[in-house]
């Protein structure tokens, strides 16, 4: 079986573009799966997939595991390796709802940023970048100086190889030019580290916990919740995410449910308490 995960790996990343991230997740899935069964692909049954997967006991765990594995049988089928096609369906999981925070929340953290040197202008600049893009920190760590023109982000490395454009708010370019002024280092992205290099993922959730106690995809989570408290249309935030398909962006109708509940329950005369 081992030969047929790399061949999959190798589509994985070639033909569909999967992210780094994912293709480690998928390869670290596939190869534990591999070491369970101990067969070759044509003697699978769904019985051993269903052994393997009654280890997890954590439903997300699970999920992601057989992800992995019905994407890689899919595969195996349509090249031939299999003659039946099965997909396992998931187990149910629990609606959460995602976290977010305040544009007062973060506005708070942003003024307790020391921006006496240029890290912390780093620091200051990569907070209301996120927020103010709604990138994926995968994203934003790949972001280069020359993908930002006239008040615009070309995000170049999205979810699948997908290219979008995305408006910056004037006040995270001033913040980003500020930062880019000060750091004196000549690297082509746009976030670095102290010694020059490419910012990782690691020191990025460093940073966002540090000011705001969440992880950095927090803060696209706050994008979305704002333009869809703001008023936006559904689609447009959609487009905006780099979702692929609507139903990835209705996560966050409820946000607008509360807000219109809100505004009726403030503004409207027969939702005040009688005197």
């Amino acid at each position: 079986m081992k030969d047929a995960i790399d061949r999959f790996l190798r589509h994985c990343k070639v033909i569909l573009g999967l992210s780094g991230a994912t293709l480690d997740a998928y390869g670290g899935d596939l190869v534990q799966f591999d070491g369970f069964i101990k067969k070759e692909i044509d003697s699978l049954k769904c019985d051993d997939i269903y052994r393997f997967l009654s280890q997890f006991d954590n439903k997300w765990t699970l999920n992601r595991k057989l992800s992995a594995i019905n994407h890689f049988l899919g595969w195996c089928y349509d090249n031939l390796l299999m003659d039946e096609s099965w997909a396992i369906k998931g187990a149910k999981l629990p609606r959460t709802l995602p976290i977010y925070l305040t544009s007062e929340t973060i506005e708070r953290a942003l003024s307790a940023i020391d921006r006496g040197e240029w890290i912390g202008l780093r620091d200051y600049a990569l907070i209301i970048f996120l927020y103010a893009s709604g990138c994926r920190i995968s994203e934003a760590l790949s972001v280069q100086k020359q993908d930002i023109s006239e008040g615009w982000l070309r995000v170049r490395f999205g979810k699948g190889a997908k290219e979008r454009l995305v408006p910056i708010a004037p006040r995270a370019l001033q913040a980003i030019d500020e930062y880019l002024a000060a750091r004196g280092i000549a690297n082509p992205y746009l976030f670095i580290n102290y010694k020059g290099e490419r910012l990782s993922r690691v020191y990025a959730f460093k940073i966002t916990m540090r000011y705001l106690g969440v992880s950095p995809h927090a803060l696209r989570h706050s994008f979305a919740t704002s333009l869809i408290t703001g008023g936006a249309d559904l689609r447009i935030v959609q487009e905006l995410l780099g979702h692929s398909s609507l139903n990835t962006t209705q996560i966050y109708t409820h946000l607008e449910r509360r807000h219109l509940l809100e505004s009726v329950s403030i503004f409207h005369p027969l939702s005040r308490h009688a005197a």
